[in-house]
């Protein structure tokens, strides 16, 4: 019985029922201060255990099986732990400790009495469905996880339903989710007609060929694709992950938009052979889903928004990944396999620490300043020191610079592109121009987003007072800072997280080649970077010393009185990028327009539109409305009616049959 307590395996299961279970006190139990303190107390300490539990799973390399008895008919109920389920629960499980905490002062039952207990339920039921999504070997029971981890997202996202436009985002997210599953349910359909059950094929045991691979490949790539936000299935995810409340987008955008990633991985164990065109297919899908992804993100002006359609570049980075990964087990090229799978995977770890440190930043600026668009910010870092600190390590993290750890993972994928210069396929060089500008635009993007919320004076009233946040959200904030920074200086840690799922996924990979030895000289890189930086701040600050410095007001440019209209904003800034990509990322302008001798101010609107979905997805939604309206005909509420239709469509079958 010590034993079985023991078990990390037996742990994980056990921690993931507390923490789907922790909000039920909060639905019960009144008043609803009590209940979200109670689900806390149940959930942060079981969600550390789950974390240190799969962390010692992974480097143990360990695998567990469990049956589960149920009498639904879709035989044999498995579940199981491998590195590659193992690998995925370490972001679910950090984000729902910091996630958990970080609500506490966030989002307060005293404050939100009518709408707390939901959120805390839910909040609990989202990790542990996603666990079960990457613990389930039973393509029926992934559905049922991926169901409820679906509908929980869903309740998260309209839990301010009273606002239009959140009802709207839930809308979308919700048809798009639902077609992804529909796509889900024959590709599962389809393997079950191929191999006799709904347990998962052994790795590397699903023979299929022609039409059938090509078939069940493309419909995994919607079905897990959709969820993952790859692009053109991306256009629910900026409406949703901007209106949830600040740490269900940092669930949902840290952690959830993974699970598409696992799916896709773990259908991949199941094929021995791929096509070298999946591999390109996804170098493709992700080159453009990184490219589009930032050039929306850098003429934003809805902070939230912004991060959202980031996530959109960081998934395209991971599936980029994925399609090297490929081309290197369709040309057997150990060394790009190896590069990039440990590129994409460290990637998926990296992003799971800087977006949700980004969302927790960005809801503490929408509750001091009750708006999320930037161009009414500015200033907040003077009263706001420590969290614009920890916000300026997650914006440098995202953008892929050193020391920190969102370079790591690209360096990989960057060493990748460069080796192919001569090897089987010379053209996946021009990846590395692409990746370069990518992180090119995603500096452009934050060093908007955090001049213009951080610096300069506020812009509006409510940017005048802003206050630091409370320590219940500066502790999750500082935890994630310090892992980008560990991730940065010391990859090799992270990396030795990601090697068991490549000797799982791809055991030759790790005997035929070796990373890079320069990955090894990054703690010396970091350090020295980081000294250089504190040297030239000490002399600076040295000189400020000696000299005597008076503090006066900005140049005004001729007038007398500077005012923070002045100032840069958000969309001027990034005007200049908005006007090359105008193209791909449409902005709505409107314009007041000058009447008479002294005429009257008016206001300037400036809004980015979402091209796919509004110029592509709502005009075949309508045209599919028209085709309804004729059905909806048919409906007259009279039963003879109806009784007619029945005997018509059974006088139908009979005849066809015969």
């Amino acid at each position: 019985m010590s034993s079985s307590i023991l078990n990390p395996a037996s742990a994980i299961i056990a921690t993931t029922a507390l923490i789907a279970f922790s909000g039920l006190a909060g639905l019960l139990i009144r008043p609803a201060t009590f209940g979200q303190k109670f689900a806390a107390a149940i959930g942060i300490p079981a969600s550390a255990v789950g974390f240190c539990s799969a962390v010692l799973m992974l480097v143990r390399q360990q695998h567990a099986g469990y049956v589960i008895d149920w009498s639904l008919p879709f035989g044999v109920c498995e579940i199981g732990l491998d590195p590659l389920s193992s690998f995925f629960l370490l972001p679910v499980f950090l984000v729902t400790f910091c996630g958990t905490l970080y609500g506490l002062g966030y989002w307060p039952a005293t404050h939100h009495r009518t709408t707390a207990p939901g959120m805390t339920f839910f909040y609990g039921l989202l990790p542990a469905a996603m666990a079960m999504v990457v613990m389930a070997r039973n393509g029926a029971l992934l559905l049922i996880a991926w169901e409820i981890m679906a509908l929980s997202a869903f309740f998260l996202l309209i839990m301010e339903h009273s606002d239009h436009e959140v009802r709207k985002a839930g809308t979308v997210y919700l048809l798009t989710t639902h077609t992804g599953t529909a796509a889900l349910i024959v590709l599962f359909s389809l393997l079950h007609a191929t191999t006799g059950s709904f347990l998962f094929p052994v790795q590397g045991s699903l023979v299929v060929t022609g039409q059938t691979a090509t078939l069940i490949f493309l419909l995994a790539l919607f079905g897990f694709g959709a969820k993952a936000g790859i692009m053109p299935m991306h256009f629910w995810l900026p409406s949703a992950h901007a209106n949830a409340p600040s740490h269900a987008s940092a669930m949902m955008s840290g952690v959830m938009l993974k699970m598409g990633i696992y799916g896709i991985l773990r259908f991949l164990t199941f094929c021995p052979h791929k096509p070298l065109w999946w591999g390109g297919l996804l170098i493709v899908a992700g080159i453009l889903s990184a490219l589009l992804g930032i050039c929306f993100a850098a003429v934003q002006t809805d902070i939230k928004r912004l991060l959202a359609y980031s996530s959109i570049e960081n998934i395209g980075i991971i599936t980029t990944g994925m399609g090297m990964t490929m081309i290197g087990e369709a040309t057997a090229t150990p060394s790009l396999i190896l590069l990039g799978l440990s590129g994409a995977l460290l990637h998926v770890l990296n992003h799971s620490l800087f977006k949700p440190l980004l969302f927790f930043g960005a809801g503490g600026i929408i509750h001091n300043t009750g708006t999320r668009i930037v161009s009414r910010m500015g200033g907040l870092a003077r009263e706001m020191r420590t969290s614009a600190l920890f916000f300026f390590v997650g914006a440098v993290a995202i953008c892929g610079l050193p020391p920190l750890n969102g370079f790591a993972g690209e360096f990989l994928l960057y060493i990748g592109f460069f080796r192919e210069a001569h090897a089987p396929i010379p053209v996946m060089v021009l990846g590395v121009p692409a990746l370069a500008l990518v992180g090119g635009m995603a500096t452009i993007a934050f060093v908007k987003l955090y001049g213009t919320v951080y610096l300069g004076t506020p812009r509006s009233r409510e940017a005048a007072h802003p206050h630091e946040l409370s320590l219940g959200m500066l502790i999750p904030m500082g935890l994630l800072a310090f892992l980008c920074i560990v991730g940065g200086l010391v990859p090799t840690l992270f990396l030795a997280l990601v090697q068991p799922v490549i000797a799982m996924l791809v055991p030759s990979a790790l005997s035929g080649a070796k990373l890079p030895a320069s990955i090894n000289l990054f703690p010396l890189f970091g350090a020295g970077l980081m000294a250089a930086a504190g040297i030239v701040w000490l002399l600076i600050k040295k000189n400020l010393n000696v000299r005597k410095v008076a503090a006066d007001s900005t140049w005004g440019c001729g007038y007398r009185a500077p005012t923070p209209r002045m100032q840069y904003t958000g969309a001027a800034f990034s005007e200049f990028w908005a006007g090359l990509t105008r193209g791909l990322s449409r902005c709505l302008t409107q314009k007041p327009t000058p009447e008479g001798i002294a005429p009257k101010a008016g206001p300037f609107i400036y809004t980015p539109e979402e091209t796919i979905l509004e110029r592509i997805i709502n005009p075949l939604l309508e045209v599919a409305g028209i085709g309804c309206a004729f059905v909806r005909r048919l409906q007259h509420g009279q039963l003879h009616i109806y009784m007619l239709y029945i005997f018509i469509t059974l006088t139908l079958l009979i005849t066809w049959v015969r």
